[in-house]
């Protein structure tokens, strides 16, 4: 089945069971092929549990393979591919790279000065295991280790600054990922504005998976045409995630989610639900991977698994 056919053919109504099935199906090889590259390059740049101080090595690699779905390389592998025709040599580090910078933002998120969560990917997060003072600095160390890694993508070197630049800018405070929490924490228990709402989802978490398309789009040799059009990809389909996420949150068990569900209701947060409901989140979700699906039109079918990935994100139960 061409994805094209696929999105042509499913609405809101009805629909989201076999919807995702039918995802699913379509994208499981890319899927597991996008996870399997991304372990097998973490697991070559990361320093091994027994390298001393095997402490802070044992805590990193506890959270960086719990089992995350790798979502965000695996955007930027397919955005290279896109790009360049075929996968890029060496792409996998750029995508290890990102990963390791998302598994230091959970990292710290999960601990109990931010969100104070016990659980996360279905373990028990980094500061139940190894403590406090060991889970911020394993958060640390994957943030620089990210950016060892970086440093020394087999790209051009203006392509590798300006992957820098654009990732350094996506986890920073302003429109980016440390900003976005800032805001996040300081809205708890008030009653954000629309305008507020967009700027934490955006920032908090559609701002590196934007990045991590971006980034794919340079690595593979995309012209400003090109990433300008993958940007605007990045920030619907990032907007999208964060809203199901927020969905997620008040209708799936902490089983399902492998983190603990009702969270954001519990310490009453900026969410989408909060603010319109569950349905109409939802369509505006859908509505938004309309729009980053026009954005990849020019691509014709070399953008198939990019869109295919689109509209996974939103029909995912976890």
């Amino acid at each position: 089945m061409r994805a094209s056919f696929y999105f042509e053919t499913t609405t809101l109504s009805g629909k989201r069971e076999c919807a995702l099935a039918i995802l699913t199906v379509m994208l499981k090889d890319t899927l597991e092929a996008g996870r399997e590259l991304t372990d097998a390059a973490l697991e070559r740049l990361l320093p091994p549990a027994t390298q001393y101080p095997v402490s802070i090595h044992r805590a990193m690699r506890h959270s960086v393979f719990a089992g995350g779905k790798r979502l965000r390389p695996i955007l930027c592998m397919e955005a290279g591919r896109m790009v360049d025709g075929s996968l890029p040599l060496g792409i996998e580090e750029l995508g290890a790279a990102l990963e390791m910078l998302h598994t230091y933002s959970l990292i710290h998120d999960d601990l109990p000065a931010l969100d104070n969560d016990d659980l996360r990917r279905g373990r028990p997060t980094c500061h139940k295991v190894f403590g406090e003072a060991i889970a911020i600095l394993a958060g640390d160390a994957l943030q620089t280790h990210a950016y060892q890694t970086l440093a020394g993508l087999r790209c051009p070197a203006d392509a590798r600054v300006r992957i820098i630049e654009e990732i350094a800018h996506g986890t920073g405070t302003v429109d980016g990922m440390i900003g976005g929490q800032v805001v996040d924490l300081e809205a708890e228990h008030t009653k954000p504005d629309v305008q507020m709402l967009e700027y934490i989802h955006r920032s908090k978490t559609a701002a590196l998976i934007t990045s991590s398309v971006v980034s794919g789009g340079l690595f593979g040799g995309g012209d400003g045409d090109t990433v300008e059009k993958l940007r605007s990809f990045g920030r619907s389909i990032g907007l999208a995630f964060q809203i199901v996420d927020d969905v997620l949150d008040v209708t799936q068990t902490s089983e399902q989610l492998g983190k603990t569900a009702g969270k954001d209701m519990a310490a009453e947060k900026a969410t989408y639900p909060a603010l319109f409901g569950i349905d109409e989140s939802l369509k505006k979700a859908d509505t938004l991977v309309d729009r980053a699906l026009n954005s990849l039109d020019a691509f014709g079918s070399r953008a198939d698994t990019l869109k295919a990935l689109a509209r996974f994100l939103v029909e995912r139960k976890k």
